[in-house]
């Protein structure tokens, strides 16, 4: 039993290893695609990196419909988009260099359509039944969604201008090369992330922790692992743009593509309690970035902490919620 734990204790720490050098690849290659065709970061950060980091979420999500829990889904997809706001964007403005400045005219656009969404979905949920129609409805409109931004980009020719040593050494690289790059630093994130969570559980259950507050903690922040190794890496090179859309973008994802796919496969029920509680926190949690980020448009190291300060209070709740039944 000793071994086992000092052998997953090892793990964790290669996994760690691993889950930085494949994020430093993964934006690398991301900010290479950004300059190739003339993309601003944050629009990459919301398509590219967003539908990229979230595969955990949609993975767990939909096996646990599959497998008859879609409530699980339905948690994970909330929590996440929790976890992305209060930790993987707070971390980003705390790893900054310097002040994070954001896209007005993405974010505006984005801005609206995230709190819309969320309050379609409060709306779908608040009877405590997800059909499958509804999380249709949702995939749908994840797709309308993506079809009007490259729309509005095409007529705005929103062009990234800068002319830096970046610019110039990205001109020259291949298509083909970025795309490599790109997957060989997803590939590593998604495999280090998961290794990661099976020997954090194992040693968290070796420990005697709970599985409820495994599953507050561990599983939650595992799953957003991408976003945060992404995000921390992207704010330290000075790409924090790419950090912001990321999260926009896994935040609309958790909602349309995650919840709508788990409840296509098996309809979602959910108890209200569950319902009014996940909603609430995150409907904090996103009013709050959301207003920080539009004040000004930026991100700095003290809005970080504010909202590093709203998720462990909403872990605190979580976990008084759950031993006072």
């Amino acid at each position: 039993m000793q071994q086992t734990i000092w052998f997953n204790i090892l793990i964790i720490a290669v996994s760690f290893f691993i889950l930085a050098k494949s994020a430093d690849f993964f934006v690398e290659s991301a900010v290479g695609i950004a300059y190739r065709f003339g993309i601003p970061h944050m629009l990459v950060g919301i398509f590219v990196v967003g539908f990229a980091t979230t595969a955990p979420e949609i993975a767990v999500s939909a096996q646990s419909a599959f497998l008859g829990h879609p409530e699980i889904a339905f948690g994970n997809a909330l929590g996440s988009v929790i976890v992305d706001d209060g930790v993987a964007l707070a971390l980003a403005g705390l790893f900054a260099p310097a002040v994070i400045l954001v896209n007005k005219a993405i974010l505006n656009t984005s801005g609206i359509f995230l709190i819309a969404i969320d309050i379609i979905a409060l709306v779908m949920a608040w009877g405590g039944y997800i059909s499958r129609t509804e999380g249709m409805i949702l995939i749908g409109l994840l797709f309308l969604y993506l079809g009007f931004v490259i729309y509005s980009e095409k007529r705005r020719k929103l062009n990234m201008i800068a002319v830096d040593e970046d610019l110039e050494q990205h001109q020259y690289d291949s298509a083909l090369r970025l795309a490599v790059t790109f997957l060989a630093g997803l590939a590593g994130v998604l495999l280090a992330s998961r290794f990661l969570i099976d020997a954090s559980v194992f040693l968290a259950h070796a420990a005697g922790i709970s599985e409820t507050i495994i599953g507050l903690t561990i599983i939650a922040i595992g799953t957003s692992l991408p976003e945060i190794s992404t995000c921390i890496v992207a704010a330290r090179k000075g790409h924090g743009e790419l950090a912001v859309g990321d999260i926009i973008g896994a935040d609309i994802l958790n909602i349309l593509w995650i919840i709508g796919v788990s409840a296509t496969i098996t309809p979602i029920r959910v108890a209200q309690k569950t319902v009014i509680f996940s909603f609430a926190a995150m409907f904090i949690v996103v009013g709050a970035m959301l207003v920080m980020l539009r004040i000004g448009y930026r991100l700095d190291k003290k809005r970080g902490v504010v909202l590093l300060g709203l998720y462990a209070v909403y872990l605190v709740v979580s976990i008084r919620l759950f031993f006072t039944g």
